[in-house]
């Protein structure tokens, strides 16, 4: 199948999913979301694959979410259908039955840290730009950022992470759990090849059985974050902080936030 902003290829037990709008950094408009969310699904069924290596083009992994496609007046966001969307990406990623290896250059931000995130293993570039930065336009984690982060480093760090919005190096990263490898700059596609490989001469069935058993105990967490995290970024979307944010972003500034 032909998407417009993603590039699924398969080789025998690999696929190689590139995140491709390489002019906008791969930031995630609508269209990319639900493509997204339709990969996963689609590989959800597939029998044959057994590592999923995702990558961006270009110069980054993702920046997150399209800030200017929120601002834009003809084609206004639906907010709802949007956050179906993000939350059918999340799910489908935590249940794929193959190992992902997450290949990150450039920087992983927002909703494309949260895609980040919920992979199995994480390679990234030690100059990589990596910050869950939702914080920066009045929104919360979404993507189930909020429960992949807490599963990486535990409820305190992660609120601070979210809270801070902080920018991380790819050796910051590694140094507090976020990311499983970090490879010098311009390697990270390599690195995510021979992992894939050699996950491919290991007996990875057994691999996948694990990853199932501990994955389904979670899936009713899961799937209420989701719900939680839908609700709060739908209330948040009408707040003025979040309109200060993304018009302070547009216009290079630093916002003037009120709590309200």
């Amino acid at each position: 199948m032909l998407y417009k902003t993603v590039e699924l290829k398969t080789e025998g037990r690999l696929a190689r999913l590139t995140l491709n709008r390489p002019a906008s950094m791969n930031a995630m408009d609508g269209i990319m979301m639900k493509e997204l969310a339709d990969v996963f699904e689609s590989l959800k069924k597939n029998d044959t694959v057994q590592v999923l290596l995702i990558n961006g083009a270009g110069r980054a992994f993702s920046a997150g979410g399209d800030i200017k496609a929120m601002l834009d007046p003809d084609n206004p966001m639906e907010i709802g259908d949007i956050m179906g969307d993000v939350s059918r990406l999340a799910y489908a990623l935590y249940t794929l039955p193959q190992i992902t290896v997450a290949v990150v250059h450039g920087a992983a931000a927002g909703l494309g840290l949260s895609v980040v995130l919920g992979c199995d293993y994480i390679i990234a570039e030690e100059d990589a730009k990596i910050a869950m930065n939702f914080i920066g336009i009045g929104l919360v984690p979404d993507g189930a950022g909020h429960f992949f982060l807490k599963e990486r480093v535990g409820v305190p760090r992660a609120k601070n992470l979210i809270w801070s919005g902080q920018v991380l190096n790819g050796e910051i990263a590694h140094s507090q759990g976020l990311v499983d490898e970090v490879v010098a700059e311009g390697k990270a596609a390599e690195h995510g090849e021979a992992w894939a490989n050699k996950l491919l001469a290991s007996p990875i069935a057994a691999m996948i059985a694990t990853k199932k058993i501990l994955h389904e105990q979670k899936t009713k967490e899961l799937e209420r974050v989701l719900e939680m995290e839908s609700e709060a970024q739908q209330a948040m979307r009408s707040t003025e902080d979040h309109l200060e944010g993304i018009q302070a972003f547009v216009e290079k500034r630093k916002p003037v936030f009120k709590g309200k």
